[in-house]
């Protein structure tokens, strides 16, 4: 990567780049914007914001807490969106799964399971986000072309002095 598209995160303690994405109610995506790491989560947030406001009809979006303070007034009053602030529960320590900030973890996840986009191969942040969306493409044909719900797996368990067998026992 050029020095110039990546960057340092203080905060998160991260070389490279961020990847600030707005997904659907269904975890499709809508827009991908990737900067270097060290560009403010607000400045980033409003580039991505941005592009909802010229490329969808989408007027109500969800943020993670780390967006709340200016960046709800100026979404509110320079593009006529609503960002709703998501926190997390009073009193709550670790991890707990909220509802609507898991769209945005799961569609993360599901960028994973693609080599290109797993780590930072890319020279410039334009070629990243089409290898970002194209693998979104990729996973959303995928999901289609299934014609059935997703099914898991049961989960195999190798016991010392027996083979190895489904579990009886795995509930999904």
């Amino acid at each position: 990567m050029p020095r110039q598209t990546r960057g340092y995160d203080a905060n998160k303690k991260v070389n490279g780049r961020k990847r600030f994405i707005v997904t659907d109610t269904l975890g499709l995506f809508l827009v991908v914007c990737v900067m270097a790491a060290s560009v403010q989560d607000c400045d980033g947030a409003k580039t991505t914001l941005l592009s909802v406001y010229l490329f969808t009809p989408v007027r109500f979006v969800y943020a993670d807490a780390g967006f709340a303070g200016l960046l709800v007034e100026w979404c509110q009053r320079i593009l006529r969106t609503t960002l709703h602030i998501v926190r997390k529960a009073p009193g709550q320590k670790g991890f707990a799964v909220i509802a609507r900030r898991w769209f945005v973890e799961r569609s993360l996840a599901w960028l994973t399971a693609h080599r290109r986009v797993a780590r930072e191969y890319e020279r410039h942040p334009a070629t990243a986000e089409a290898m970002i969306r194209w693998a979104a493409i990729s996973g959303t044909v995928r999901r289609l072309t299934r014609g059935r719900p997703a099914t898991r797996q049961r989960a195999w368990t190798c016991q010392p002095s027996t083979d190895c067998y489904p579990s009886s026992e795995t509930r999904w």
